[in-house]
């Protein structure tokens, strides 16, 4: 993997944070590292905060299911050309799914993806928010309630979308780089569990 553009940040984690260690122990274990840690490790009191609002947004109670919206942040990635964030979230939302073949099917074409119409809609509605953000009016969500989705759907969707937008950015800026089908896999189990210290952080025997 080439280095990321900010050197600075992909070799001086804040010391102490539980990121840092989590890079140190699976560098001791010979295992892929994604540089996106590297981002989150720099200034940890920051990113904590992005860390409990990616938990609060991604794993929180909501009408969508934890695979629906990492289906949903695939996708806005997928709009938004960025491999590392659409690669790390359709191994995620494969797995909490159990269906990674659906997940390459709406990548491939939403049109003919095996979803349901409601699906369908919400997910065309994220790509337009993503990018065609001025056309977007009323009546897209109108329509999104005539496909059943209560407002409060439709804000967490449109909340995770925009949280990946953002993260897209973050790391495509800072050139976190792809990784391996396997590497994606790994972290996919350790994201299926969620965003927080608590489910991510190694633990001792």
């Amino acid at each position: 993997m080439n280095p990321m553009y900010l050197k600075d940040v992909e070799n001086n984690p804040e010391p102490g944070g539980w990121r840092a260690k989590m890079i140190e122990t699976m560098r001791a274990a010979n295992a892929p590292i994604p540089q996106i840690l590297h981002l989150l490790a720099f200034k940890p009191d920051v990113t904590k905060e992005l860390e409990s609002f990616t938990q609060k947004v991604m794993r929180g109670p909501s009408p969508l299911s934890p695979g629906l919206r990492e289906l949903i942040a695939t996708y806005t990635s997928a709009s938004n050309e960025c491999p590392f964030c659409r690669n790390s979230h359709a191994a995620v939302a494969g797995d909490l799914l159990q269906d990674e073949h659906l997940v390459a099917s709406v990548l491939q074409d939403l049109e003919t993806a095996p979803v349901g119409g409601a699906e369908r809609a919400l997910l065309a509605f994220v790509k337009k928010v993503t990018q065609n953000l001025p056309a977007v009016a009323e009546a897209d969500i109108e329509a999104l309630h005539s496909h059943g989705w209560s407002d409060e759907a439709i804000y967490d969707a449109v909340t995770v979308c925009a949280l990946f937008n953002f993260y897209n950015r973050w790391v495509s800026a800072s050139g976190v780089g792809d990784m391996t089908a396997e590497a994606y896999r790994q972290t996919a189990k350790r994201l299926a569990k969620g965003y927080s210290e608590q489910a991510q952080a190694p633990r001792s025997e």
